[in-house]
């Protein structure tokens, strides 16, 4: 089993940027392909970014291309999200999300593995 634990969330204004980061645990050589997702209060869970194993292959939402960028290091099996030029839409929380398989997927029920989520507020 993997463990997947985020971290960076916070409050900032818009305008501002914020870095998250997601630590893989456990069964490691099992995480391929990992991404984020959000949910924003009273939606569903929507998908945000995900990137292959070796950092080749990014794809993103419509909404936050140009503004997020998805990173990994696979030597200390971390996942990252620079957030740029945030706006009030992009309040959620963030999730973390992994799987065995090499495909990304914009679908999030095609996602195995789940961390917590960490909270990210911007104020306008």
């Amino acid at each position: 089993q993997v463990q997947l634990v985020e971290s960076g969330g916070g409050l900032v204004h818009a305008g501002e940027s914020l870095k998250l980061s997601c630590t893989a645990s456990g069964r490691t050589s099992s995480v391929n392909a990992m991404g984020w997702s959000r949910q924003a209060p009273g939606k569903g869970r929507e998908f945000v970014a995900a990137i292959n194993r070796n950092g080749a292959i990014l794809l993103y939402a419509d909404s936050v291309k140009g503004r997020f960028t998805i990173s990994r290091n696979i030597a200390n099996h971390t996942l990252y999200l620079q957030m740029n030029s945030l706006k009030p839409e992009d309040t959620a929380v963030y999730y973390c999300n992994s799987r065995d398989g090499t495909a990304l997927f914009r679908d999030v029920t095609k996602w195995d593995e789940w961390g917590q989520g960490t909270q990210v507020t911007v104020s306008s």
